[in-house]
Order: C-alpha cells, then structure tokens, then sequence
C-alpha cells in the first residue's frame, strides 16, 4: 500500500482552449474536474495501475465534500482530516500547442488542533504502508518543518517516506533524511542556489542534495527526461512522446510510476520515465492506466548524456 499525504489539496477544473486570448472570451473545447494536489495525484495514479492506496488530507466545505467523493469513485481509500476552512479550487487552461496556464488558490490555514489531527491520521495509517508519499505545498498554519516532523515520526515507525515539495519546506526536510526527494529542474536549481543548463549540471545538484541528507533524488528535467542518483548509481531515462497534450500531474504521475516499482533503482526509473510519458499525453490531470503506458518507447542508462544541454535551462 502507498500512503499519500496532501497538506494542501485541491479541487482542479481544467479547460482545453484553442489559444489563451487576454481580455477575450474564449470557448472551452473541453472541460474537467478532478481530485487535485500533488498527493492525490500520486494516489490516483497508483489506483489507476491497480495497486491499494490511501490519501491523507485536510478537507472542509463543499469544495472538499466534492473531493472526497471523486476520490471514492477512483477507488481511493480517503483519510480525511476535518478543517473548518474550505477546500481550494484552482483552475487550469491548457492551449492546442500544450501551454499550460494555471491559477492556484492559496488554500484554508489550519488550526493548531487540525495540525495535530493530520499528523495523528498519518500516524494512524503508516503501518500499513511500503511508502509515504508527502507532495505539495503547505498550508498556511504549518511551518516549513512540518514535513521534516512527517519524516522522523514515519522513519521511527519504520516506514520509506517519498517527499515532493520545494523552497524552504525542502530545506528543512533533508536534515531528516528522507528516502527519496522529487524535485523538478527549476525546484533542483532552487534548491543549490545556482542555474542548471546541462544534464551534467542537474547530476552535480542532485548529488548535492544527497550530501545534504536525501537518500536518493529523482528529478524531472521537463521533456529533456528524469534522472535518478542513489547511493548505488546514477541512471538517466527518457522516451518518446508523440504529441504533449497537458503535463498537469505528470510529475505525480512518475513518482507514483517509481514507488510502484519499488523506489529504487533503473528499473523504477524506467516505470516513472513510461508514467510521465503516458500522463503528458492525456487531457487535463488523467492519470495513466497500465494500457497507456509504453515501455518500448523508454531507455534507461547509467552513461549521462553529461554535456547534453537542457530543452528549458533554469537561469
């Protein structure tokens, strides 16, 4: 079983648009509503591949009644924490061309008492768990240690904690010495102080956040590929995409790809390179099933393409 836990999460709508017109009226081609966070989409990507998965997360109002029932008919396990403020929307509007652009709301704070009732939910339904998935950001009310308190109380019951997160909540969590961190290229470069512009580039942060604490890093490099760096190797994967219709929860996508697989090494690489792959090329936040997955189309080596330049360097 696979424990996600989603501080922050959210109710997505979003709109297929032939071109994003400032000021204009535009007609949706198409439309959708899912479960959002980047928790819940790990689990939702986990239940589309068949496997048992729990979502931790705070939920309140209507917003988050919606949610819940949404998360059910995608036969996930909810672990709501009850909240007094409303559960967030957001709203994204994907272009023909695959441009992305996306409006997130801030989200309830949470009370002292709602704090203690989620790490209490997480505790409660670790043991159970092969991994811990903590994705997202934090809501207002928790403070940028909290996953880094996830991380030590999952480590002492002894379960593997998986983290997804970036600026300061990152910074404090690897002194706890998470399993696996998944950070993106901009997050990577965030996360060093310092710009990526290669492959070469994206290994030596990776290796600096392992010095820093992390087991192993697994982070996506947008359409160049994904790069994994353990304390028993360094592999990079790629694939082919035939046509990006929305890289909405493709990253989630992966990492659920990868925790499935075992979380570690190039095989595990190999199944979240084929999830992200997959989840890019369908609409809005659908996660993929086993029957959208194509293993042919990934390769995965231990020989890094070093000098290769990356498609969108982070300045």
């Amino acid at each position: 079983m696979i424990l996600t836990v989603t501080p922050n999460p959210s109710l997505d709508r979003t709109y297929e648009v032939p071109v994003l017109e400032r000021g204009e009226v535009i007609r949706a081609a198409g439309e959708r509503m899912d479960p959002g966070g980047k928790g819940v989409n790990v689990s939702r990507a986990v239940a589309a591949a068949g496997r048992r998965t729990v979502a931790v997360l705070p939920l309140g109002g209507a917003p988050g009644a919606l949610v819940a029932d949404l998360l059910d008919a995608q036969g996930i396990e909810v672990a709501p924490v009850p909240v007094a403020g409303a559960t967030r929307s957001n709203i994204a509007l994907a272009e023909a061309d695959g441009v992305l652009t996306k409006i997130n709301a801030p989200g309830p704070e949470l009370s002292a008492v709602e704090q203690e009732l989620l790490l209490d939910t997480v505790r409660s339904h670790s043991g159970d768990a092969d991994w811990i998935a903590c994705c997202g950001s934090l809501p207002r009310g928790l403070a940028p240690s909290w996953y880094a308190d996830v991380v030590t109380r999952a480590h002492a019951e002894g379960a593997r904690i998986a983290l997804d997160t970036s600026g300061r909540a990152l910074q404090e969590a690897l002194r706890a010495r998470p399993d696996v961190v998944k950070p993106n290229a901009e997050e990577l470069a965030e996360a060093v102080g310092r710009p990526l512009a290669t492959v070469g580039d994206a290994l030596k942060a990776a290796e600096e956040l392992r010095a820093r604490g992390a087991g192993a890093v697994l982070a996506s490099l947008g359409a160049d590929g994904q790069l994994l760096v353990s304390a028993t190797g360094a592999w990079f994967g790629s694939a082919r995409v035939s046509a990006v219709r929305s890289n909405v929860g493709a990253g989630d996508a992966s990492l659920a790809g990868f925790l499935i697989a075992g979380g570690t090494g190039p095989d595990a690489l190999a199944s979240a390179v084929a999830h992200g792959a997959a989840a890019v090329q369908l609409p809005g936040s659908v996660m993929p099933t086993p029957a959208d997955l194509d293993p042919a189309a990934v390769t995965v080596t231990a020989d890094l393409p070093l000098d290769r330049e990356l498609t969108e360097p982070v300045s």
